[in-house]
């Protein structure tokens, strides 16, 4: 029996899901595959549950027959202690957002760095990147701190909020990456560090709907920068847009979003998806969000 005549039954496991585009775009990928795909919202917030019932919730998946399950916040670290296997980079990350349930073992990968990676490739193709400025280095910001460092980064920046989280960060990666100069500091030296810099890539919710603005002077970028942010709602942020009003390279949140859809798509099917399409499709998704609203 072919992967085209099967169907796959899969799930996006946290907080507020409900919302998500992550189904949708699944769903179209597998529509226009030939797949019979269903990807349902399981949104801990509506039931009630908390982060530590990601457990109880795989171990349910297994039993009514889901082919793997999205996890996002607050589980994707909860999740690890219930993984027969995680991938390499997940496993050094600290962080799973995508497991695939296949002969009743439960195997963890994570795709927002690999969403990012790819999103970076094809995005910002032939960037420099001897030395890169990321703000913020939370969970996602380790995800692409990471993303970074494979693309080959020499010397990366890490700024946060939290200057005990942004050294711990930097400490873990220099760990796995000697030979790079990983360094971690304070917004207060965003203006000796920008004109050292190659690029800029933004990993703080400043930018999203609910907390509009731009997460640093923007006087500080350059036009010889190129500049990436990962906030994709809305897809057009007060950084992207005044990045390109000054005439740099951008890439906007939508390329992680699809980049990590993508990789999951192919990791529960087996399957290539299509990018451009995904991310085609996932522009119109946003499009019609932003009429809505």
């Amino acid at each position: 029996m072919s992967n085209r005549t099967e169907s796959y039954l899969v799930g996006l496991v946290g907080d507020g899901v409900m919302p998500s585009l992550t189904p949708p775009m699944h769903e179209r990928e597998g529509d226009v595959q030939g797949l019979r795909y269903l990807y349902r919202p399981i949104d801990l917030l509506e039931l009630g549950l908390p982060g530590e019932s990601v457990g109880a919730i795989l171990q349910s998946a297994r039993t009514l027959g889901f082919n793997g399950l999205n996890i996002t916040h607050p589980c994707k670290q909860l999740v690890l202690q219930h993984l027969d296997e995680v991938s390499p980079d997940a496993r050094r990350l600290g962080a799973v957002n995508t497991v695939v349930i296949r002969d009743g073992r439960f195997i963890g990968h994570n795709t927002d760095f690999s969403g990012f990676a790819a999103a970076l490739a094809t995005g910002l193709p032939g960037a420099r990147l001897d030395r890169v400025m990321q703000l913020g280095a939370g969970g996602a910001g380790s995800a692409v701190a990471y993303a970074l460092l494979t693309a080959g980064v020499r010397t990366l920046h890490l700024v946060d909020v939290d200057p005990a989280r942004a050294a711990a960060r930097a400490a873990e990666l220099a760990g796995f990456f000697p030979g790079r100069t990983i360094t971690a500091g304070t917004t207060a030296e965003l203006p000796q560090l920008m004109p050292l810099a190659d690029g800029l890539v933004h990993c703080t919710p400043v930018g999203m709907a609910a907390h509009p603005g731009v997460p640093l002077d923007l006087d500080l970028v350059e036009s010889r920068h190129w500049v990436a942010d990962i906030v994709y709602r809305p897809i057009e942020t007060e950084l992207v847009r005044g990045a390109r009003a000054k005439g740099c390279d951008v890439l906007d949140g939508g390329r992680m979003a699809v980049g990590q859809a993508a990789d999951a798509f192919r990791i529960f099917t087996g399957l290539d998806a299509d990018p451009d399409r995904m991310r085609s499709h996932f522009l119109e998704l946003v499009a019609a969000e932003e009429v809505a609203a």
